[in-house]
């Protein structure tokens, strides 16, 4: 029996710094709403779909920012998001900000700071959490920038690895999913952290700039896409699974922020895209048995991985030039 499942990607338009929770709420209410009218029985939200991209912001103490956070879900806030699901029989992905009391790396309890997304099962129960591990971005107030982008500010790099759960998705039965935020999707190492626990559904929600203000050279709008497209294509390729890239899009506190939303299937195909830059609903219908091909050959990770062969990518965090060759004898030495 063939395993279909009927994703739906829910796409924001931008959200004001003085708009409230209510606000965007209400725009994703209605397009649970809508979802459950297109048959859909998952609905993937953006990162951080609650609030603004409030990492522009700076405050010099960051508990001045924790309005920005949730300390609970649900919420007096967001509970009607959980009831939604209870109504339509739809489960959603959410991201937000978290606030977190619990031990540190020391044993320490104390307040931790998380870029998280959960999925939620239409009953409102919580299936599986995940916290972003790569962030970009920068710590302290940059005077020379437009715009801050200080994610390693506001948030803790996320302790809770890649987790994939087995769980129960509409007529599709057990599916297997996992989650990534943003600037995950351009790290292979995350995905296939995700593929060797044969995942077979990530959820992927992203903020991200058309301008790439890091830039030491000219980046034009048109890659910005390209390699958000690429990275998670090149994922879902690689591991055999679906995905669905969701953006929060548009001119944000005046800052420009790109949509081009995607369902992605295993050969890396895009089945879907949002074609505007406002709140907007893409569908597919995935056949979750397409996972089987490239998870059954190419890429058979029990007959062809060489993780003896992988140990640089364990052991060393940034590059390293290589040997040098020379002339009348062998390489250096170095890197060897």
């Amino acid at each position: 029996m063939t395993r279909r499942l009927t994703l739906a990607a829910a796409q924001l338009g931008p959200i004001q710094k003085a708009e409230g929770r209510d606000v965007v709420v209400g725009r994703m209410l209605r397009l649970m709403e809508t979802a459950h009218r297109r048959g859909a029985e998952v609905v993937v939200f953006p990162e951080l779909a609650l609030t603004t991209f409030f990492p522009r912001w700076y405050e010099e103490d960051i508990n001045n920012a924790d309005h920005w956070y949730e300390q609970a879900l649900p919420s007096n806030a967001t509970a009607p998001l959980f009831e939604a699901a209870r109504k339509f029989n739809i489960g959603f992905h959410l991201g937000y900000a978290e606030i977190a009391h619990e031990p540190d790396e020391t044993g320490t309890l104390r307040k931790r700071h998380f870029n998280t997304a959960v999925y939620v099962h239409p009953t409102g129960e919580v299936v599986l959490k995940y916290r972003k591990v790569h962030l970009p971005g920068h710590r302290e107030f940059e005077p020379k920038r437009k715009v801050q982008h200080l994610e390693k500010r506001y948030f803790e790099v996320g302790n809770l690895g890649f987790p994939v759960v087995r769980a129960p998705i509409g007529e599709a039965g057990p599916v297997n999913i996992g989650m990534l935020i943003c600037n995950d999707r351009r790290w292979p190492e995350a995905w296939r952290v995700l593929g060797l626990q044969q995942v077979e559904l990530v959820m992927l929600g992203y903020n991200t700039p058309s301008i790439n203000q890091d830039a030491k050279g000219f980046e034009a709008h048109h890659l910005r896409v390209l390699h958000s497209h690429l990275s998670i294509q090149a994922g879902c390729y690689q591991n055999a699974c679906f995905a669905a890239g969701v953006a929060k899009a548009g001119v944000e506190d005046g800052c420009e922020l790109f949509g081009h939303s995607i369902i992605v299937n295993p050969q890396g195909e895009i089945v879907a895209q949002a074609t505007s830059w406002d709140d907007e609903l893409i569908v597919a219908d995935c056949d979750l048995d397409q996972c089987t091909l490239g998870r059954s050959s190419i890429f058979n990770f029990a007959a062809h991985r060489r993780p003896e062969a992988y140990g640089r990518i364990l052991e060393q965090v940034g590059s390293v030039a290589p040997a040098e060759w020379m002339p009348g004898g062998t390489a250096s030495s170095q890197a060897q």
